[in-house]
């Protein structure tokens, strides 16, 4: 009941899954362990969200040779409207206007990308694929981390990686402050049919309860993130079929004809949360276990894949060369290296929501503006596509599209 392994991840979600991944692909030894059951994840009434892969994160899912098996189940974003309320003003990215001529990014469904990453987990023959499982406890010294997990196993390792969301129970065990609050406002998340092809245009169009986001699936579907004020968020979700649909479909507009709902509906409510610290005695947290933002931008799982990306490249280096990838002066380069780029992002969409999740005459005037300056200025716009693409700053090599 006893294993040695480099690598220790708990929680099997996206992130934690990837990182395994990435790890256990050069050779080396991971186990990961999930307390959920990897049939129930799978179900397609698991989680009905999708993902917006950009495009740093799909050149990271190529390198690591998981895009064969997700590419077909993609839908490319060839455009990004966003619109502000009743304004006739809008931004508009268009992937034309890049030299590359790449997309944007794309639009994946969760239960998709969660497919692929647990069969290829299992494919790996120096990942231990352990669900579903959970730790119970860890203690650390100077030289390892010993785990123990709920079935009596202990597992040894040099590293723990803390992938197990935003409730992580590793971060408060490791005594990890953090920063966080809950916005008064709740996502409905649903997949529409529509009479017309959306050409692979994304839509975001501010209201003054929240942002009403159109993301581009295969065929005629989008998905939907109707973000509304919690309470009526509760009060659409009890609407029969007939009443949520209309209320959806006056949202959404004609733009695509008729429109339609399908599948289930989930709601999820909405916060922000950043730890003090990304790392602790052979501890780092990776995901949302060290940071949780606003989906305005769709940026959430492209921060915890940069992490992955970020301290995969510095553990495979040191171990390279024969050092310890647990030691703290890695985990100090892994904290240095990621902090930067999520409080600016967590600041950027936190300022984004409480800026146009509003009515007010003068505020709505100085967003116009904004749009309008935005647009005329050619350079500003391309590095703010760039930067939702997540192609500005220092990148790791799997960003850059290079193998580990």
């Amino acid at each position: 009941m006893n294993q040695d392994v480099e690598v220790l991840v708990a929680g099997g979600g996206l992130t934690g899954l990837l990182l395994g991944i990435a790890c256990a692909g050069p050779g080396l030894e991971v186990a990961i362990v999930d307390p959920a059951d990897p049939a129930a994840v799978l179900d397609d009434d698991f989680d009905g969200r999708c993902s917006a892969i950009a495009y740093g994160s799909f050149r990271v899912l190529v390198a690591l040779g998981l895009w064969p098996e997700i590419g077909p189940w993609a839908e490319p974003i060839k455009e990004i409207r966003v619109a502000d309320d009743e304004s006739p003003l809008f931004l508009h990215y268009d992937h034309g206007q890049l030299r590359s001529g790449a997309p944007l990014g794309y639009i994946v469904e969760n239960r998709v990308l969660r497919r692929v990453l647990i069969e290829r987990a299992r494919s790996l023959p120096s990942l231990s694929f352990l669900a579903p499982l959970a730790v119970s406890s860890v203690n650390t010294s100077a030289f390892a981390a010993v785990a123990a997990a709920t079935d009596g196993r202990r597992l040894t390792a040099r590293l723990v990686a803390a992938a197990d969301g935003r409730k992580s129970w590793l971060r408060r065990a490791a005594g990890i402050p953090a920063v966080e609050w809950r916005y008064r406002q709740t996502a409905i998340v649903t997949t529409v049919r529509h009479e017309h092809s959306h050409g692979g245009i994304a839509v975001e169009h501010f209201l003054p309860a929240g942002p009403f986001a159109i993301l581009p699936m295969t065929g005629n579907r989008s998905s939907i993130v109707w973000t509304e004020r919690a309470e009526f968020a509760a009060r659409l979700i009890a609407l029969s079929d007939k009443e949520f649909g209309a209320e959806l479909a006056a949202r959404f507009g004609n733009f695509l004809g008729a429109v339609k709902p399908i599948g289930p509906r989930w709601t999820y409510s909405l916060g922000l949360m950043l730890a003090e610290r990304y790392v602790a005695r052979r501890l780092a947290l990776v995901g949302e276990a060290a940071h949780l933002i606003h989906p305005i931008a769709g940026q959430g799982l492209n921060l915890g894949i940069r992490d992955v990306a970020a301290l995969a490249e510095l553990v495979l280096d040191t171990r390279r060369v024969g050092l310890d990838i647990g030691d703290d002066a890695v985990l100090g380069r892994y904290q240095r290296w990621r902090r930067f780029d999520t409080l600016l992002l967590a600041a950027v969409t936190d300022g984004l929501n409480r800026l146009f999740s509003n009515s007010i005459a003068p505020v709505q005037f100085a967003r116009d503006l904004g749009f309008a300056a935005v647009q005329r200025l050619p350079p500003l716009k391309r590095l703010l596509m760039l930067h939702a693409m997540g192609l500005v700053g220092d990148l790791p090599r799997l960003v850059r599209g290079e193998p580990l």
